[in-house]
C-alpha cells in the first residue's frame, strides 16, 4: 500500500470463534454470551488479543445479549445487567492499553441475523434501549451490526444517537452460493438507496460486515459513490467481512455453527482488505471466523 492508502482504523474481528478458541463456554443459542454469563474473563483475553494485534476500535461482547439468544426471561431479568458487564470489560481492556483503543457498543439485529421478514418494529426499541442503557457508559461510539434492512438499522440509529456519540451502522449483504447482480441488503433492498438513506438519518460511518469477503467489493464501490455525492462526504466507509463456508440460500434458522473457510488465511484476508481500501474503506476489521491473527496481518500492512 502507498501512504495515502494506509489512512484507516483497524477494527477488531470476531468475538465468538475466538472465544471458543481460547476454550470458553461455547454453544448455540447463547454463542458468544454464554462466556460473559459463565467465565467472563475469556471475554477480557479475547478483547486484549485485539488491542495486542493492533486494533484500534474493540466492540463489546454485546451481539448474543437478545431475547431470541438468551431467551426471554433471562434477557428481561438480567440483559441491561449483561450489557453493562460487556462494557465494562471491553473499557477496562481499552483502558490499560497505553495508547488510544476505542470502545464500540454493539446493537445486533434484535430478531435474528439474516431474517428481515422476522423483524418486530413495535418490540425492537425496549430491546434496544435494554442494550443501549447497560452499555452507554462505558462506550464511544456505536455499531449497530449486521443490520438486514434499512428499517431495523434505522430504528436502531435514532435511539442511538440520543446518547451524543458517534453511531455506525453497518449492513449485512445477499451472499448466497452462486449469487450473481448487484450488492443488496438482505431484505433486497439496494445498496445506493440503503446508503442514502442511512447517511441522510445521521450515521458518522457507514460499513459492510458478516458476508463473504466476494461480495464487498461492489458494495464499497457504490458507497464511496454515494458518499462523496452526498451532503455529508466525511461519512466513514468500512469493511469487516466473515469467514463462513458459502452457503445456499435457507430459510433455517441457526441450523448449526457454521464452516469456516481455510482460504481465508491472514495473508489471503489483508488481500482483500487492500482492495476495499483502495476503492475507499476508511474502517476495516474483521467478523466471524476471523481472529486476532488477521489484525495483525491488517495492522502491519498499514505500517509497512
Amino acid at each position: 500500500m502507498t501512504k495515502a492508502e494506509q489512512t484507516f482504523t483497524v477494527l477488531d474481528g470476531g468475538m465468538g470463534r475466538l472465544l471458543e478458541r481460547l476454550g470458553a463456554p461455547f454453544r448455540l443459542p447463547e454463542w458468544s454470551a454464554l462466556s460473559l454469563i459463565e467465565a467472563p474473563s475469556y471475554v477480557d483475553q479475547a478483547h486484549q488479543a485485539y488491542v495486542d494485534a493492533g486494533a484500534e476500535i474493540i466492540t463489546t461482547n454485546s451481539y448474543a445479549l437478545v431475547p431470541h439468544m438468551l431467551g426471554e426471561a433471562r434477557f428481561a431479568a438480567e440483559g441491561q445487567e449483561l450489557a453493562h458487564r460487556a462494557g465494562r470489560i471491553a473499557r477496562e481492556v481499552a483502558n490499560r492499553a497505553g495508547r488510544t483503543v476505542l470502545v464500540a457498543g454493539s446493537l445486533p439485529p434484535v430478531f435474528e441475523s439474516y431474517r428481515p421478514q422476522n423483524y418486530i418494529r413495535e418490540e425492537a426499541p425496549l430491546v434496544l434501549k435494554t442494550l443501549i442503557a447497560g452499555l452507554e457508559p462505558f462506550v464511544d461510539l456505536w455499531l449497530i451490526e449486521t443490520q438486514s434492512s434499512t428499517t431495523e438499522a434505522l430504528t436502531a440509529l435514532a435511539l442511538a444517537r440520543e446518547t451524543g456519540k458517534p453511531v455506525f451502522v453497518s449492513y449485512t449483504l445477499h451472499d448466497e452460493e452462486g449469487r450473481t447482480g448487484p450488492p443488496q441488503l438482505r431484505s433486497d433492498e439496494p445498496v445506493g438507496e440503503a446508503v442514502a438513506a442511512t447517511i441522510a438519518a445521521g450515521a458518522d460511518a457507514i460499513l459492510f460486515n458478516c458476508s463473504q469477503p466476494e461480495v464487498m467489493g461492489a458494495a464499497i464501490a457504490i458507497a464511496r459513490e454515494v458518499i462523496d455525492s452526498s451532503s455529508h462526504p466525511e461519512t466513514g466507509l468500512g469493511v469487516y467481512a466473515n469467514a463462513f463456508v458459502p452457503e445456499p440460500p435457507s430459510d433455517e434458522p441457526y441450523p448449526g455453527i457454521s464452516e469456516i473457510r481455510a482460504d481465508l488465511d491472514p495473508p489471503h484476508y489483508v488481500k482483500w482488505v487492500q482492495r476495499w481500501v483502495d476503492g475507499g474503506a476508511t474502517i476495516v476489521g474483521g467478523c466471524c471466523g476471523i481472529g486476532p491473527e488477521h489484525i495483525a496481518e491488517i495492522s502491519r500492512s498499514r505500517a509497512g
